[in-house]
């Protein structure tokens, strides 16, 4: 793919740059909450301002039914934009309509516009290839170039990712160029040994790269909601804890799988319990209990891995090499419950390894447990983009940027 130095070189100086991005932040009550994303776009949109481009910047938030929504709308994403350059950001309150064109014909060179919420459009996540290439028709019609540097959604068949790029000169931005760079030192040029902790809630979500990571990595360390389908498929009750029952034959098979192939899995010795799921927003004290993991009482549910498996999971991280990490391993959010989340965060930074944080809740917890971001390999802004290249798929977004 060719990338955005190649069209910095060819000139861009008055060239209408479609940038699609990945400004899909979390809000509360209308305010963003980790801006990651949007600092992840930066050096794409400063180079081409910088050399006299009038950018367009579009992306999606959230999950809209094809239609506007208040709720989901880019306007505080685009005005964060605005701060980090230092300059306006013009904002349009539609997608391809009056204001859309109204806003891209009003650029000067160097200037920048963000166009609504993609997804309020229908074409934009159609399943209908008429549809999103009609509204990918009207998407062209607003530029000259287009830039490909949204990685946290280069893994949807959208009409802005996959069908756009096919009606312009195509180019990966910056953030897009990176984030494959570092999938490839995690596929293609591995330094062992290579450890990969996986966390979050569902098992199902990460059958797929469990199943060809058992043919790459030497340690999977689990944790998060994930890991007590793990613990009963070994025979333990868990309790009131998370549980995918009808994914435990599954997990029985890629635990005999990685037996045979010497591919070390490690579950929790302990874990944090508790009566109930913590209130997030109070955050007031649970009084949380640590049980072994083999022992976890009826009516318990498992919150985080404890203090004894937080020290273990940091033993087998310091000698690695290369360490992918995708996952809490606990209810971060809440004080009781985001030590072995946060022992996980520090034993990346405390070894020599390659280190990459996946994407999504684990690099929400790194920047919400005050960690330094810049300490580590590279924190990807695509959780769900980079477990499906892990998988092995092909990404819609990355083939399309393809000649």
């Amino acid at each position: 793919m060719k990338t955005i130095d190649e069209l910095l070189a060819e000139g861009v100086s008055g060239k209408r740059v479609f940038v699609r991005a990945d400004l899909n932040v979390p809000l509360a009550d209308g305010q963003i909450t980790d801006d990651g994303r949007i600092r992840a776009v930066l050096p794409t949109v400063e180079a081409l301002t910088g050399a006299g481009a009038k950018v367009i910047v579009a992306s999606h938030l959230g999950r809209p039914k094809g239609a506007p929504d208040p709720a989901f709308s880019l306007l505080p994403a685009a005005e964060r934009l605005g701060e980090l350059l230092g300059k306006p950001v013009a904002f349009a309150q539609d997608t391809v309509g009056p204001a859309a064109h109204a806003a891209v014909d009003g650029l000067e060179p160097g200037q920048v516009a963000v166009i609504e919420n993609l997804r309020f459009n229908p074409g934009e996540t159609s399943k209908d290839d008429a549809e999103r290439a009609a509204f990918a028709d009207e998407l062209a019609a607003l530029a000259d170039v287009y830039v490909g540097d949204g990685f946290g959604a280069v893994h949807r068949k959208h009409a802005s990712v996959y069908d756009l790029p096919a009606r312009l000169p195509h180019y990966a931005g910056y953030l897009i160029a990176t984030e494959v760079g570092v999938l490839q030192k995690l596929t293609e040029e591995v330094q062992r040994p290579y450890a990969v902790v996986l966390g979050g809630a569902k098992v199902s979500d990460k059958l797929g790269v469990i199943d060809n990571l058992l043919e790459k990595a030497d340690r999977i360390l689990i944790g998060g909601g994930m890991v007590f389908t793990f613990l009963k498929a070994k025979g333990y009750e868990v309790g009131a804890s998370m549980l995918q029952e009808d994914q435990i034959p599954v997990v029985q098979e890629y635990l005999k799988r990685a037996e045979e192939k010497g591919v070390e899995f490690v579950l929790p010795v302990d874990v944090v319990v508790s009566g109930g799921f913590p209130d997030l927003k109070a955050k007031e004290p649970t009084h949380p209990d640590t049980v072994p993991a083999d022992a976890i009482p009826a009516g318990q549910m498992g919150l985080d891995v404890g203090p004894a498996t937080a020290e273990l999971y940091a033993a087998k991280l310091a000698d690695a090499r290369t360490i992918f990490w995708n996952g809490p391993m606990g209810v971060f959010e809440h004080p009781d419950y985001a030590g072995g989340t946060r022992a996980v965060a520090q034993a990346l930074l405390d070894s020599p390894a390659f280190t990459v944080v996946g994407g999504g809740d684990s690099a929400a917890a790194v920047r919400l447990l005050g960690f330094d971001e810049n300490a580590y390999g590279h924190i990807s802004t695509g959780g769900g983009a980079s477990l499906e290249y892990l998988e092995g798929k092909t990404l819609p977004g990355l083939a399309a940027l393809e000649d």
